[in-house]
Protein backbone atom coordinates (compact mmCIF):
# COMPACT_ATOMS: atom_id res chain seq x y z
CA UNK A 1 0.00 0.00 0.00
CA UNK A 2 1.41 3.45 -0.90
CA UNK A 3 2.14 6.11 1.72
CA UNK A 4 0.45 9.47 1.20
CA UNK A 5 2.32 12.73 0.86
CA UNK A 6 1.06 15.84 2.70
CA UNK A 7 -1.87 16.53 0.30
CA UNK A 8 -2.49 12.96 -0.80
CA UNK A 9 -5.07 10.30 0.07
CA UNK A 10 -4.81 6.53 -0.10
CA UNK A 11 -8.06 5.08 -1.42
CA UNK A 12 -9.02 1.42 -1.17
CA UNK A 13 -10.75 1.05 -4.51
CA UNK A 14 -14.16 -0.61 -4.67
CA UNK A 15 -15.04 0.22 -8.29
CA UNK A 16 -12.99 1.61 -11.18
CA UNK A 17 -14.25 2.83 -14.56
CA UNK A 18 -12.85 2.63 -18.07
CA UNK A 19 -12.30 5.60 -20.38
CA UNK A 20 -11.32 5.63 -24.07
CA UNK A 21 -7.98 7.20 -23.17
CA UNK A 22 -7.05 4.00 -21.31
CA UNK A 23 -7.17 1.66 -24.30
CA UNK A 24 -5.81 4.32 -26.63
CA UNK A 25 -2.68 4.61 -24.49
CA UNK A 26 -2.41 0.84 -24.34
CA UNK A 27 -2.72 0.59 -28.12
CA UNK A 28 -0.58 3.54 -29.16
CA UNK A 29 1.70 4.39 -26.23
CA UNK A 30 0.66 8.04 -26.16
CA UNK A 31 1.61 10.26 -23.20
CA UNK A 32 4.00 7.74 -21.62
CA UNK A 33 7.78 7.50 -21.85
CA UNK A 34 8.56 4.91 -19.15
CA UNK A 35 7.23 1.39 -18.63
CA UNK A 36 5.72 -0.57 -17.01
CA UNK A 37 2.85 1.74 -16.13
CA UNK A 38 -0.58 1.42 -14.50
CA UNK A 39 -3.51 3.12 -16.20
CA UNK A 40 -6.91 4.26 -14.93
CA UNK A 41 -8.35 7.62 -13.91
CA UNK A 42 -11.76 6.89 -12.36
CA UNK A 43 -11.98 5.40 -8.87
CA UNK A 44 -14.63 5.05 -6.18
CA UNK A 45 -13.78 3.62 -2.80
CA UNK A 46 -12.99 4.21 0.86
CA UNK A 47 -10.31 6.44 2.35
CA UNK A 48 -7.62 4.26 3.91
CA UNK A 49 -5.11 6.93 4.96
CA UNK A 50 -4.67 10.69 4.57
CA UNK A 51 -1.62 12.94 4.37
CA UNK A 52 -0.62 15.39 7.08
CA UNK A 53 -2.12 18.45 5.33
CA UNK A 54 -5.39 16.88 4.17
CA UNK A 55 -8.34 18.62 5.84
CA UNK A 56 -11.47 17.44 4.00
CA UNK A 57 -11.19 13.67 4.34
CA UNK A 58 -10.71 11.00 6.98
CA UNK A 59 -10.23 7.25 7.14
CA UNK A 60 -13.36 5.29 6.31
CA UNK A 61 -15.01 8.01 4.22
CA UNK A 62 -16.67 7.08 0.91
CA UNK A 63 -15.14 9.05 -1.97
CA UNK A 64 -14.68 9.33 -5.71
CA UNK A 65 -11.40 10.49 -7.21
CA UNK A 66 -9.92 11.52 -10.51
CA UNK A 67 -6.61 9.66 -10.24
CA UNK A 68 -3.75 11.81 -11.60
CA UNK A 69 -1.31 9.16 -12.83
CA UNK A 70 -1.16 10.63 -16.34
CA UNK A 71 -0.28 14.02 -14.86
CA UNK A 72 2.32 12.87 -12.34
CA UNK A 73 3.62 9.93 -14.43
CA UNK A 74 3.60 8.00 -11.15
CA UNK A 75 1.76 4.66 -11.49
CA UNK A 76 0.86 4.81 -7.78
CA UNK A 77 -1.50 7.66 -8.73
CA UNK A 78 -3.50 5.55 -11.18
CA UNK A 79 -6.78 3.71 -10.63
CA UNK A 80 -6.37 0.15 -11.90
CA UNK A 81 -5.07 -1.31 -8.64
CA UNK A 82 -6.41 -2.16 -5.19
CA UNK A 83 -5.06 1.00 -3.52
CA UNK A 84 -4.65 4.31 -5.33
CA UNK A 85 -2.73 7.38 -4.24
CA UNK A 86 -5.13 10.25 -4.98
CA UNK A 87 -4.80 13.98 -4.37
CA UNK A 88 -7.16 16.04 -2.25
CA UNK A 89 -7.86 18.55 -5.02
CA UNK A 90 -9.38 15.86 -7.28
CA UNK A 91 -11.32 13.92 -4.64
CA UNK A 92 -14.89 14.40 -3.40
CA UNK A 93 -17.09 12.83 -0.75
CA UNK A 94 -19.56 10.35 -2.21
CA UNK A 95 -23.11 10.82 -0.97
CA UNK A 96 -24.59 7.84 0.85
CA UNK A 97 -27.41 7.80 -1.69
CA UNK A 98 -24.95 7.15 -4.53
CA UNK A 99 -23.44 3.69 -4.97
CA UNK A 100 -19.76 3.12 -5.68
CA UNK A 101 -20.77 1.80 -9.09
CA UNK A 102 -22.62 5.00 -9.88
CA UNK A 103 -19.96 7.29 -8.45
CA UNK A 104 -17.17 5.70 -10.48
CA UNK A 105 -18.64 6.97 -13.76
CA UNK A 106 -17.98 10.62 -12.91
CA UNK A 107 -14.39 11.67 -12.09
CA UNK A 108 -12.55 12.10 -15.41
CA UNK A 109 -15.72 13.35 -17.09
CA UNK A 110 -16.14 15.96 -14.35
CA UNK A 111 -12.62 17.32 -14.73
CA UNK A 112 -12.71 17.28 -18.53
CA UNK A 113 -16.11 18.95 -18.82
CA UNK A 114 -15.12 21.55 -16.22
CA UNK A 115 -11.95 22.40 -18.13
CA UNK A 116 -13.95 22.82 -21.31
CA UNK A 117 -16.69 24.96 -19.79
CA UNK A 118 -15.27 27.10 -17.01
CA UNK A 119 -11.65 28.02 -17.65
CA UNK A 120 -11.05 31.53 -18.94
CA UNK A 121 -9.15 30.13 -21.92
CA UNK A 122 -12.07 27.88 -22.93
CA UNK A 123 -15.74 28.94 -22.68
CA UNK A 124 -15.31 30.94 -19.47
CA UNK A 125 -18.77 30.12 -18.11
CA UNK A 126 -19.72 30.97 -14.51
CA UNK A 127 -19.08 28.15 -12.06
CA UNK A 128 -22.11 26.04 -11.13
CA UNK A 129 -23.91 26.25 -7.81
CA UNK A 130 -24.96 23.09 -5.94
CA UNK A 131 -28.23 24.87 -5.15
CA UNK A 132 -28.75 25.76 -8.81
CA UNK A 133 -27.99 29.11 -10.43
CA UNK A 134 -30.43 31.75 -11.61
CA UNK A 135 -31.31 31.17 -15.28
CA UNK A 136 -29.14 33.17 -17.65
CA UNK A 137 -30.22 34.26 -21.10
CA UNK A 138 -27.38 32.27 -22.65
CA UNK A 139 -27.14 29.03 -24.62
CA UNK A 140 -24.30 26.63 -25.39
CA UNK A 141 -24.02 23.69 -27.74
CA UNK A 142 -22.68 20.42 -26.34
CA UNK A 143 -21.83 18.13 -29.24
CA UNK A 144 -22.23 14.51 -28.16
CA UNK A 145 -24.49 14.77 -25.16
CA UNK A 146 -24.82 11.01 -24.62
CA UNK A 147 -21.09 10.53 -24.07
CA UNK A 148 -19.68 10.33 -20.56
CA UNK A 149 -18.14 13.79 -20.80
CA UNK A 150 -21.10 15.22 -22.69
CA UNK A 151 -23.70 14.10 -20.15
CA UNK A 152 -21.71 15.70 -17.33
CA UNK A 153 -21.12 18.86 -19.37
CA UNK A 154 -24.87 19.26 -19.85
CA UNK A 155 -25.49 18.98 -16.11
CA UNK A 156 -22.72 21.43 -15.22
CA UNK A 157 -23.91 23.99 -17.76
CA UNK A 158 -27.50 23.74 -16.52
CA UNK A 159 -26.27 24.14 -12.93
CA UNK A 160 -24.58 27.33 -14.11
CA UNK A 161 -27.91 28.67 -15.35
CA UNK A 162 -27.45 28.12 -19.09
CA UNK A 163 -29.69 26.48 -21.66
CA UNK A 164 -28.11 23.56 -23.51
CA UNK A 165 -28.57 22.46 -27.09
CA UNK A 166 -27.05 19.04 -27.72
CA UNK A 167 -26.71 16.29 -30.30
CA UNK A 168 -27.47 12.61 -29.79
CA UNK A 169 -28.87 9.65 -31.66
CA UNK A 170 -32.66 9.32 -31.37
CA UNK A 171 -32.39 6.35 -29.00
CA UNK A 172 -30.50 8.57 -26.54
CA UNK A 173 -32.77 11.63 -26.68
CA UNK A 174 -34.55 10.73 -23.45
CA UNK A 175 -31.20 10.18 -21.75
CA UNK A 176 -29.75 13.59 -22.63
CA UNK A 177 -33.09 15.21 -21.80
CA UNK A 178 -32.81 13.68 -18.32
CA UNK A 179 -29.42 15.39 -17.99
CA UNK A 180 -31.09 18.76 -18.56
CA UNK A 181 -30.69 19.43 -22.28
CA UNK A 182 -33.22 21.94 -23.59
CA UNK A 183 -33.05 21.11 -27.30
CA UNK A 184 -31.84 17.80 -28.77
CA UNK A 185 -30.94 17.14 -32.39
CA UNK A 186 -29.95 13.99 -34.25
CA UNK A 187 -26.27 14.25 -35.15
CA UNK A 188 -26.79 11.74 -37.99
CA UNK A 189 -29.41 13.87 -39.71
CA UNK A 190 -28.23 15.33 -43.04
CA UNK A 191 -29.69 18.66 -41.93
CA UNK A 192 -28.26 18.70 -38.40
CA UNK A 193 -26.10 21.78 -39.01
CA UNK A 194 -29.01 23.73 -40.49
CA UNK A 195 -31.25 22.54 -37.65
CA UNK A 196 -28.78 23.73 -35.00
CA UNK A 197 -28.34 27.07 -36.75
CA UNK A 198 -32.11 27.50 -36.78
CA UNK A 199 -32.22 27.02 -33.01
CA UNK A 200 -29.21 29.16 -32.19
CA UNK A 201 -30.08 32.13 -34.42
CA UNK A 202 -32.68 33.25 -31.90
CA UNK A 203 -30.57 32.52 -28.81
CA UNK A 204 -27.71 34.28 -27.09
CA UNK A 205 -25.18 31.71 -28.23
CA UNK A 206 -21.99 31.77 -26.14
CA UNK A 207 -19.99 28.70 -27.12
CA UNK A 208 -19.52 25.09 -28.19
CA UNK A 209 -18.10 22.18 -26.24
CA UNK A 210 -17.24 19.24 -28.48
CA UNK A 211 -17.20 16.13 -26.30
CA UNK A 212 -16.61 13.84 -29.31
CA UNK A 213 -13.85 15.67 -31.22
CA UNK A 214 -13.86 13.52 -34.33
CA UNK A 215 -13.56 14.74 -37.94
CA UNK A 216 -17.33 14.68 -38.41
CA UNK A 217 -18.04 16.80 -35.32
CA UNK A 218 -15.27 19.28 -36.13
CA UNK A 219 -16.61 19.65 -39.69
CA UNK A 220 -20.17 20.23 -38.53
CA UNK A 221 -19.18 22.73 -35.84
CA UNK A 222 -16.96 24.63 -38.28
CA UNK A 223 -19.90 24.99 -40.68
CA UNK A 224 -22.29 26.31 -38.07
CA UNK A 225 -19.71 28.69 -36.57
CA UNK A 226 -18.84 30.09 -40.00
CA UNK A 227 -22.53 30.60 -40.72
CA UNK A 228 -23.39 32.22 -37.40
CA UNK A 229 -20.29 34.41 -37.46
CA UNK A 230 -19.21 36.34 -34.38
CA UNK A 231 -16.37 35.22 -32.12
CA UNK A 232 -17.80 32.00 -30.77
CA UNK A 233 -15.68 30.17 -28.23
CA UNK A 234 -15.08 26.49 -28.93
CA UNK A 235 -13.46 23.84 -26.74
CA UNK A 236 -12.90 20.17 -27.51
CA UNK A 237 -11.70 17.02 -25.78
CA UNK A 238 -9.10 16.31 -28.49
CA UNK A 239 -6.93 18.66 -30.58
CA UNK A 240 -7.99 19.79 -34.04
CA UNK A 241 -5.15 19.31 -36.50
CA UNK A 242 -6.28 21.83 -39.13
CA UNK A 243 -6.91 25.09 -37.23
CA UNK A 244 -7.66 28.27 -39.15
CA UNK A 245 -8.12 31.90 -38.17
CA UNK A 246 -11.87 31.37 -37.97
CA UNK A 247 -11.94 27.86 -36.49
CA UNK A 248 -9.45 26.83 -33.82
CA UNK A 249 -11.07 24.80 -31.02
CA UNK A 250 -9.30 24.96 -27.68
CA UNK A 251 -8.09 21.49 -26.70
CA UNK A 252 -8.75 20.88 -23.01
CA UNK A 253 -6.64 18.91 -20.57
CA UNK A 254 -8.58 17.64 -17.56
CA UNK A 255 -5.79 18.21 -15.00
CA UNK A 256 -5.49 21.90 -15.91
CA UNK A 257 -8.36 22.69 -13.53
CA UNK A 258 -6.01 22.23 -10.55
CA UNK A 259 -3.13 24.16 -12.09
CA UNK A 260 -2.60 27.90 -12.30
CA UNK A 261 -4.34 29.98 -13.48
CA UNK A 262 -7.34 27.62 -13.24
CA UNK A 263 -7.21 26.41 -9.65
CA UNK A 264 -10.46 28.22 -8.92
CA UNK A 265 -12.17 25.84 -11.33
CA UNK A 266 -10.87 22.71 -9.62
CA UNK A 267 -11.87 24.02 -6.21
CA UNK A 268 -15.22 25.26 -7.47
CA UNK A 269 -16.08 21.84 -8.87
CA UNK A 270 -14.45 19.18 -6.67
CA UNK A 271 -14.71 20.97 -3.32
CA UNK A 272 -17.67 23.33 -3.59
CA UNK A 273 -20.01 21.68 -6.10
CA UNK A 274 -19.72 17.90 -6.33
CA UNK A 275 -20.31 16.77 -2.71
CA UNK A 276 -23.48 18.80 -2.15
CA UNK A 277 -24.76 18.42 -5.71
CA UNK A 278 -24.58 14.63 -5.44
CA UNK A 279 -26.56 14.80 -2.22
CA UNK A 280 -29.34 17.00 -3.55
CA UNK A 281 -29.50 15.61 -7.08
CA UNK A 282 -28.18 18.65 -8.96
CA UNK A 283 -25.43 16.31 -10.17
CA UNK A 284 -26.57 12.85 -11.23
CA UNK A 285 -24.16 9.95 -11.82
CA UNK A 286 -24.62 9.62 -15.55
CA UNK A 287 -24.27 7.69 -17.78
CA UNK A 288 -25.35 4.52 -16.02
CA UNK A 289 -22.61 2.08 -14.99
CA UNK A 290 -22.14 -1.00 -17.15
CA UNK A 291 -20.44 -3.73 -15.14
CA UNK A 292 -18.47 -6.21 -17.24
CA UNK A 293 -16.45 -8.10 -14.64
CA UNK A 294 -15.01 -8.32 -11.16
CA UNK A 295 -11.40 -8.02 -10.07
CA UNK A 296 -8.23 -6.65 -11.64
CA UNK A 297 -8.01 -9.72 -13.86
CA UNK A 298 -11.02 -8.39 -15.82
CA UNK A 299 -9.53 -4.97 -16.59
CA UNK A 300 -8.34 -6.08 -20.04
CA UNK A 301 -11.79 -7.42 -20.89
CA UNK A 302 -13.29 -4.10 -19.79
CA UNK A 303 -10.85 -2.17 -21.99
CA UNK A 304 -11.84 -4.35 -24.94
CA UNK A 305 -15.56 -3.80 -24.28
CA UNK A 306 -15.09 -0.03 -24.13
CA UNK A 307 -13.03 -0.09 -27.32
CA UNK A 308 -15.74 -2.05 -29.14
CA UNK A 309 -18.14 0.83 -28.52
CA UNK A 310 -20.71 1.66 -25.85
CA UNK A 311 -23.33 4.41 -25.87
CA UNK A 312 -24.93 6.18 -22.91
CA UNK A 313 -23.14 3.78 -20.55
CA UNK A 314 -19.85 3.74 -18.64
CA UNK A 315 -17.88 0.49 -18.42
CA UNK A 316 -16.92 -0.36 -14.82
CA UNK A 317 -15.17 -3.14 -12.91
CA UNK A 318 -15.89 -4.04 -9.28
CA UNK A 319 -12.77 -4.97 -7.33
Amino acid sequence: MPKPGPREIVIKNVVVAINPVDWKIQDHGRYLSTYPFILGEDAAGVVEEVGSEVTRFKKGQRVIAHCPGLMTRNPANSAFQLYSLAIEDLTAELADSVSFQEGAVLPLALSTASAGLFQNDTLGLPLPSPEGSQPRDETILVWGGASSVGSVAIQLAVASGLSVVTTASPRNHDFVRSCGAHTILDYKSPTVVEDIIGVLRTAKFVGVFDSIAEPESFEAIAKLVNTLGANIKISSVLPYDKPTETFAPKYVVAFSIIQEPNRNVGEGIWKNFVPQALKNGKLMPKPEPYGVGRGLQDIQHALDVQKSGVSAKKVIIEL
